[in-house]
């Protein structure tokens, strides 16, 4: 397919007269194609499209309906259907009524190509880049930013079953690449054992007879990898997907030693962020947050929260289950900074910061990062009545420390913690604490004497500036409206289904978020054109009730 761009799109003068004599008062199409001074052109999509060849549907009118796909949560084929169907959409997309539309495989192939040319948030940052042109959208203000879990689009199985079924689609794959090979190779026994997807409840029950399953998968699969790569069979073989996730697999699931298969124990599997879950989607990886586990992804959206603006969300960011907020914060300002959007203030909870982030946000981007910091759970602060290590004087030109008791410090050593955070190691001397009155206060060690760890200099005056900060009544005011987050990811996953992946993999998973982050834009774009005020936070009625009768 060819790109044949137009300069402009015209609404017919036949589909404006019938489309504004049925909505009289307007709705979100007629509103936002008198109002939408194009905000994405044909050209803005030259390098997915060829320049030879039959030429292709509008990319522009394909990245409206996408749009519009995604504000009503249709079907690929429902919203093919509605382009021939609807006189709000053609009114939207400039067609004549008679327009037969396209199949609806066209919107796949669209995604694809924004995919395959890494084009995923074209059609979001236009959107942003026409926001700001109408003065809607200005750096500097404040943000805020919160994730949720997404469930990928794939059943959650055990170790067992996961093994179990790798190998099932292993052979299904080679059944279709290489069939007289795999007859070649087969065991009678693989047909009843192979032949149909694995469920848990019909595996054994026992720890036993589950250990003794494991081993047979684990023979038979070592017996299917062996053939591949013993360097008779052909090598292209060893190029098929389904076979590297079998390998793959089988690495983290097996061991081998003096030629028998092992099941590895808990303790010998790799990390969540790299054990595959399942054969048919390899990036969606386990993870738990207090009591919710799940295999899929994690999404995180930031969005504008000035009073008495339009409110928009201005980044996306999806990353595997198991990556922590704190991990996703630079990739944040650095994706807000290309597009010249950063805030002054960014507003987070305690995932997003520590006191590293404090510190690398304000030097590189100028970005408060403002939330609640992580306490201080040493005994001694806990306690209340004990010297906590924000109750000894530092010297840092000089690289010590004194007690709260005038004593100073013997040592003073740069160090790693067991997180791979840079440390200070502040020891005092024996002889000073072990006659010390106030010893029961300082530490409860056999060594008797007190060891404090620090962060490096910067690090720890952002993180007790931060701290006093937090007892202020601006501080409070202005984490208030990190509430407001909450709000979007519940309209995103209740009105847009955001927490379930329509699609398989890491890539088109970011690109269904996207797309909903600008359905959700589009929308509220609309209210704000149309006059239609921000919703407010709801109050219960008891609460209301109550304040009544404090008042």
């Amino acid at each position: 397919m060819s790109l044949n761009p137009q300069p402009g799109y015209t609404v017919p003068a036949e589909t404006a007269k019938v489309a504004k004599a049925i909505f009289t008062k307007g709705n979100l199409c007629i509103t936002m194609a008198d109002r939408l001074d194009s905000f994405v052109s044909d050209q803005d999509f030259s390098t997915l499209f060829s320049h030879q060849g039959q030429p292709g549907v509008s990319p522009v009118r394909l990245a409206l309906v996408t749009i519009l796909q995604y504000i009503e949560g249709l079907t690929d084929r429902q919203a093919a259907d509605a382009v021939r169907s609807r006189i709000d959409w053609k009114y939207l997309l400039c067609l004549e009524l008679t327009d037969k539309g396209f199949d609806h495989t066209v919107l796949s192939e669209f995604r694809t190509r924004l995919i395959a040319q890494q084009a995923e948030s074209l059609v979001f940052d236009q959107l942003l880049s026409w926001c700001q042109q109408q003065g809607w959208l200005q750096a500097r203000g404040r943000q805020r930013t919160d994730s949720t879990h997404v469930v990928a689009t794939i059943r959650a199985v055990t170790r067992l079953e996961c093994a179990g079924e790798t190998l099932r689609a292993a052979l299904n794959a080679l059944a279709v690449v290489a069939p007289a090979w795999l007859q070649a190779q087969s065991q009678p026994e693989w047909i009843e054992r192979y032949s149909e997807r694995m469920e848990d409840y019909h595996l054994p029950t026992s720890k036993a007879a589950r250990e003794e399953q494991a081993h047979v998968y684990g023979e038979d699969g070592k017996q299917l990898l062996d053939a591949i790569f013993d360097g008779h069979s052909p090598e292209w073989l060893q190029q098929v997907p389904a076979v590297e996730t079998l390998r793959r697999v089988w690495v983290q699931q097996y061991y081998v030693c003096n030629n028998e298969i092992y099941w590895r124990t808990e303790q010998g599997i790799p990390p969540a962020t790299l054990m595959i879950s399942s054969p048919y989607d390899l990036d969606a990886h386990y993870s738990k947050k207090n009591t919710t586990s799940w295999v899929g992804y994690k999404v995180h959206l930031s969005e504008t929260c000035e009073p008495n603006s339009l409110h928009l969300i201005t980044n996306v960011e999806t990353t595997a289950a198991p990556i922590a907020d704190g991990d996703v914060t630079e990739a944040i300002h650095t994706s807000l900074a290309n597009k010249d959007l950063l805030p002054s203030k960014h507003i987070v909870d305690t995932g997003y910061l520590d006191a590293e982030l404090l510190v690398t946000a304000q030097q590189e981007h100028q970005v408060q990062l403002l939330g609640p910091t992580r306490s201080d759970l040493r005994w001694q602060s806990k306690a209340g009545n004990g010297f906590a290590a924000s109750d000894f004087k530092v010297d840092w030109q000089q690289e010590v420390a004194i007690c709260p008791e005038g004593k100073t410090s013997t040592s003073w050593t740069p160090a790693i913690d067991g997180r791979n955070n840079e440390v200070i190691k502040i020891k005092f001397a024996r002889a000073d604490c072990a006659n010390c009155p106030s010893l029961h206060l300082c530490t409860r060690t056999k060594e008797k004497r007190r060891l404090v760890t620090l962060r490096p200099e910067a690090q720890y005056k952002a993180l007790q500036a931060a701290r006093k900060q937090a007892m202020t009544d601006e501080y409070k005011a202005d984490y208030a409206r990190r509430a407001g987050i909450e709000a979007t990811l519940s309209e995103s996953i209740r009105a847009h289904g955001l927490r379930h992946a329509r699609y398989i993999g890491l890539a088109k998973t970011h690109l269904q978020h996207l797309m909903t982050a600008t359905a959700i834009n589009f929308k509220r774009i609309f209210h704000w054109l149309s006059g239609i005020p921000q919703a407010t936070t709801r109050t219960s009625q008891f609460a209301k009730l109550m304040a009544q009768s404090v008042g």
